[in-house]
């Protein structure tokens, strides 16, 4: 293997992980994570993913509690489609819709379009 080619496929990502390490070392001194060493040793001693966990740790210093709209709900809910009515399942313990609220209309009933057939028991009666 020629030494050219060696040092492309050690040095290229040596130096790429070498570079996101003293990113999150610098970075994090700069916004606050105390202590930086301890962010550059995960992105060190865990190449890639180290710097990923740093990115999702940094993201969390800027959340305020107070503006996030998922605050308080069990389920994920976009602000857009809060106002939707929820679907009820089997074992489901949240209130029922209430069908004296404004805007609410009736589900229409679809199967009262189709031919009703005589199921099997109905058949068996009748012969």
């Amino acid at each position: 293997m020629s030494t050219v080619l060696l040092a492309v496929i050690i040095g290229i990502p040596l130096a790429w992980h070498l570079g996101l390490t003293a990113l999150a070392y610098y970075d994090a001194g700069r916004v606050g994570l105390k202590p930086p060493r301890k962010w550059a040793a995960i992105t060190f001693c865990i190449p890639l993913f180290g710097f990923f966990i740093y990115l999702f740790e940094r993201s969390e210093l800027s959340y305020d509690p107070e503006s996030d709209p998922y605050k308080g709900n069990n389920f994920n809910i976009h602000p857009s489609r809060a106002d939707d009515a929820p679907l009820r399942s089997r074992g489901d313990d949240r209130l029922a819709v209430d069908e004296e609220s404004e805007g609410y209309q009736p589900p229409t009933n679809v199967d009262s379009d189709r031919k009703q057939t005589p199921t099997d028991e109905q058949s068996d009666e009748n012969r």
